[in-house]
């Protein structure tokens, strides 16, 4: 197993070599035997254990056995102990501070990789919970070998290869009484399902490791081809994801491209997503980090906007010469004015009422635009220029103290507020 650990490594996991690594050690046979793997290569590598107090003296005894054994191995070895009082998932709450007591230690110790010791039977375990929760394409190739800084080096060996290396190599390890139960998901499929299959074919697992490559090969066909249907089908427009719903509409399964541009922004109901298609402009979806917007031949994806303010209106004194919330302006007196931009205008500074403020725009608002006569309601004012819904909704104003708009900021200044000839005092406000 040590031969071929280093060929996997050499072949398939490169940038391993040369690097400062670090272990996640729970005490059990899987993370052992890694590291005594890359002990006996010597990789460079240390140790971390994560104490979570769930199994009383046990452990601590595991604790105490991953010191023992960075001492027998001259590893330096990391332990932290954590207690979860949190209500949720115990699983959840302790990847969670695991994962995030592995960053802390990255970037305080310079390591380039995080390891854990995942194998093929782990993998195929995945792929079944995967499995029979209607899982995507995403989810049936498995557990990845590198996900940005974690890497996983067993994956292609069986946990009975690396229980044969323990025993050959004489390993001790911890055992985890809470693995032999069938209380999780997890166990059930380990203890009474994995055995079944493997009974029907002794080749089971190695042929869905071979299965699993097929998988990740024809996920790898379709991310380029959807690479290619999203340059024809979408446009940027500066935080919005423009999609065309004309031409997801000729695609053969618009629900499937659907899921395909759009599962990387945590939308979870792809039928009530695929309605959006057909519903009238305005129609909003919401995912626990976007929103998704109907408006007129287009969907618009933005980013939320996380915020706890209640306040609707900001307001600027007359010795205020910048804000940075909800927006940042930069407000300065000058002596001459050149011509207004989308980011910058001047105005005539004794016209204006302190304090100004900035605020939304709401229905029933009007302005007299620079460069048109009369006045001009905002709403009619955005169906001309034909700024989309979501564009609206982050459109902001600079209004008097009486809330006579003063700027359509990235847009247009209002002519009452202009620099004229007999202006004495100006203005320069930059967004």
């Amino acid at each position: 197993m040590l031969h071929n650990l280093a060929q996997h490594i050499q072949k398939n996991l490169p940038l391993l070599e040369g690097k400062k690594l670090l272990i996640a050690v729970s005490g059990g046979i899987d993370s052992v035997v890694l590291t005594h793997l890359l002990h006996c290569l010597k990789f460079s590598v240390s140790i971390a254990h994560c104490n979570f107090n769930l199994r009383e003296k046990d452990s601590d005894l595991d604790e105490q056995f991953v010191i023992n054994l960075g001492k027998n191995l001259n590893i330096k070895t990391f332990t932290k102990s954590f207690n979860i009082s949190e209500k949720g998932s115990i699983q959840v709450l302790a990847r969670n501070l695991r994962y995030q007591w592995f960053k802390e230690l990255m970037q305080e110790n310079a390591f380039n990789y995080v390891l854990t010791a995942h194998h093929a039977d782990d993998n195929l375990e995945t792929f079944l919970i995967n499995l029979s929760r209607g899982s995507g394409l995403e989810g049936l190739t498995g557990i990845p070998a590198i996900n940005n800084n974690i890497a996983r080096p067993l994956l292609p060996f069986s946990r009975q290869e690396i229980l044969d290396y323990a025993t050959t190599n004489k390993l001790s390890w911890r055992e985890d009484k809470s693995n032999a139960t069938t209380k999780y998901t997890r166990n059930k499929i380990r203890h009474k399902i994995a055995p079944v299959l493997k009974e029907i074919n002794p080749s089971f697992l190695e042929n869905f490791t071979k299965t699993i490559s097929h998988l990740k090969g024809s996920k790898q066909i379709i991310e380029d081809h959807i690479e290619t249907v999203s340059l024809k089908t979408t446009t940027k427009e500066n935080a919005i994801l423009k999609i065309d719903i004309t031409k997801i509409l000729t695609l053969s399964n618009p629900k499937a491209y659907l899921y395909e541009l759009l599962k990387d922004f945590n939308f979870t109901d792809w039928n009530v997503l695929l309605k959006l298609l057909s519903a009238q402009s305005g129609k909003k979806i919401y995912s626990e980090t976007h929103l998704l917007l109907k408006d007129r031949n287009f969907l618009l994806l933005q980013k939320k906007e996380v915020s706890n303010d209640k306040i609707t209106r900001y307001f600027i004194t007359e010795k205020d010469t910048k804000i940075t919330h909800p927006i940042s302006l930069n407000l300065k007196q000058v002596s001459k004015s050149t011509a207004n931009t989308l980011e910058t205008i001047y105005v005539d500074k004794e016209s204006l009422n302190f304090p100004l403020s900035v605020r939304k725009w709401e229905h029933g608002d009007f302005f007299y635009p620079t460069g048109m006569t009369g006045k001009k309601k905002v709403s009619k004012y955005f169906k001309d220029k034909k700024i989309s819904l979501l564009e609206k909704e982050n459109i902001w104003l600079l209004c008097n103290n009486n809330n006579d708009i003063i700027w359509v900021m990235n847009h247009r200044v209002d002519r009452r507020f202009s620099v004229t000839k007999n202006t004495s005092e100006i203005l320069k406000i930059s967004f």
